[in-house]
């Protein structure tokens, strides 16, 4: 049986980065990683989440 992961955040909703101080209405979720290694590789090793988790894809606030 496949592994079935639920977003918790929805398409339409607006969050809050739990890091930084920005918020987003989200427009697409990925269930798990689904960008380059370049890209993934680029964000600090310390703050680097699992690839095996929802990405989230926002359209940021400025």
């Amino acid at each position: 049986m496949a592994n079935v992961k639920t977003a918790k955040f929805q398409i339409g909703q607006v969050v809050r980065h739990r890091i930084f101080p920005f918020r987003g209405v989200i427009f697409d979720v990925d269930p798990q990683f689904a960008n380059t290694d370049e890209w993934y590789e680029a964000i600090p090793a310390e703050m680097r989440p699992s690839k095996d988790q929802p990405f989230y894809h926002l359209l940021a606030e400025n």
